[in-house]
């Protein structure tokens, strides 16, 4: 499975980004698509319309995935082990939520959460 930040669900909706053939890629390949639902609240904050909305979640046969105790509790471990940095509040729970699912992380801004990957996230 794939989980996709939010910066990979508004350029894969843009025609002729490297997003978007990645997305068609993997649907083409099988693979199981999905996104927090802290990374589709920041999507659907927008500028989005209705029928972007509804493209966007069209490709994620995997769902959105909640963000619950669980998830809670390995969003705070990871904020703990990077340094407590608040930049990377959100983006730790976005990472949580891909570890705990067993899914890789695509995501357009890989700098933002590299600091995460030694802790065993595993980004595309």
């Amino acid at each position: 499975m794939i989980c996709l930040d939010t910066s990979y669900l508004v350029r894969g909706l843009i025609a002729a980004t490297p997003e978007a053939a990645s997305l068609i890629k993997w649907i083409k390949k099988g693979e199981l698509l999905c996104a927090s639902s802290i990374a589709w609240y920041e999507f659907a904050c927008g500028p989005v319309d209705s029928e972007g909305l509804k493209l966007g979640q069209s490709l994620l046969a995997g769902g959105i995935l909640p963000f619950d105790e669980i998830q809670a509790a390995q969003a705070a471990r990871l904020f703990n082990a990077t340094g407590r940095l608040r930049r990377l509040r959100v983006d730790a729970v976005v990472a949580a939520t891909a570890m705990v699912a067993g899914a890789s992380l695509a995501t357009g801004n890989k700098r933002d959460f590299l600091p995460f990957v030694e802790h065993g996230l595993k980004l595309i």
